[in-house]
């Protein structure tokens, strides 16, 4: 809302001071001369705001998103590792698409654009982007935008609250049935490579991604406890991992014959003072494994899926899901419900039996 003070000085000067203070959003104010200019002032910042087009800070004008973008990448990603590699190809396919605009410029229905033109892209496979993808890319750069408003002060809101997000889809549920899991385990045992077999019951009775088994070391991994304690995860977050049944006799005959030059339970041929230390990389034996066993539209993460799939199916809540899975919410595992209807409708038999007898 505008709001117009006259003013009259001592010495009889008057000045108009326009205020515009809408929800939300800090009050904004200029002194002018003449009541139209006033009025004018008033009337467009009130518009720019209600457009995200409104930037107090001479920095907005200074500075490009490329500006931003640079410096983001240079001071901020190297903090976090784990997404350098990925968020350095969504940082440059902004900065090449957008990076010459000034920040004061830079507004959510241009952002939107953007997105729709992202979104339309094909990829290197030579398939279109999915939404997941989209919404990747557009959270990246929209914590970029967090970072100029609260710790550099360059501009006064972050544009991309105001840009909608492309819908997700559900999410792939691909599990093995009984038949494709005895299949897929006969062949992975009849490799000939030793670690697949192991590799493979470890993911289908843990449910760790495939990064988290292969980088496994035997310092952490506590066979007496049937344990292993997961430093690194795709959440930040430590997670004990129950190891039990027939993965962790697996684990206890490798522990026999373990290799003394390589920390990793998995380790690559050839180590030597040259070649540093490093997991074996398991995706020609795996993919033989599949086209053995005819097993077809399956990928490693889907022995995750299964994994969580057998859970569901055999009576694990969703809470239990994931803190099994490291999920921080139940939202990754809702896609798992349908299939754990059964012991839903039990539950709400058991407690109508104590109820109404």
């Amino acid at each position: 809302m505008a709001n117009i003070e006259k003013r009259t000085t001592s010495d009889g000067k008057t000045s108009y001071r326009a205020k515009v203070r809408l929800k939300g959003h800090p009050l904004q104010s200029a002194t002018f001369e003449r009541l139209t200019d006033a009025r004018k002032w008033a009337a467009s910042t009130e518009s720019a705001i209600k457009e995200g087009r409104h930037f107090k800070t001479r920095e907005a004008k200074r500075h490009t998103l490329a500006d931003l973008i640079d410096r983001y990448v240079k001071d901020v990603l190297p903090g976090k590792p784990k997404n350098i590699r990925v968020q350095t190809r969504q940082f440059a396919w902004w900065r090449d698409q957008m990076g010459s605009y000034a920040l004061a410029d830079v507004t959510p229905s241009m952002i939107a654009e953007y997105r729709d033109k992202l979104a339309a892209g094909i990829t290197v496979r030579g398939t279109q982007r999915n939404p997941a993808t989209v919404v990747r890319y557009m959270a990246a750069l929209s914590v970029a935008f967090t970072h100029a408003v609260n710790e550099w002060e360059w501009i006064d809101a972050n544009p991309m609250r105001k840009v909608k997000k492309p819908t997700e889809s559900r999410g792939r549920v691909r599990f093995l049935s009984d038949d494709e899991r005895a299949q897929l385990l006969k062949a992975c045992k009849e490799s000939n490579n030793p670690f697949l077999y192991p590799v493979v019951v470890l993911a289908l009775s843990t449910g760790m991604r495939q990064g988290e088994i292969m980088g496994l070391t035997w310092d952490v991994v506590d066979l007496s406890k049937g344990r292993a304690i997961l430093h690194e995860t795709k959440n930040g977050e430590r997670r004990a991992v129950a190891l039990a049944g027939h993965a962790l006799e697996l684990l206890k005959e490798l522990g026999k014959v373990r290799r003394i030059d390589s920390k990793y339970l998995f380790p690559a041929k050839g180590i030597t003072p040259q070649k540093p230390q490093k997991p074996m990389d398991l995706r020609a034996p795996w993919e033989s494994a599949l086209k053995k066993a005819e097993i077809h539209d399956f990928k490693f993460h889907d022995l995750r899926h299964s994994a969580a799939s057998y859970l569901a199916m055999n009576g694990a809540s969703l809470a239990e899901i994931a803190e099994v899975l490291g999920h921080k919410t139940l939202q990754m595992v809702k896609r798992y419900s349908h299939l754990s209807e059964g012991h839903t409708a039990r539950v709400v038999a058991s407690m109508n039996n104590k109820i109404f007898g």
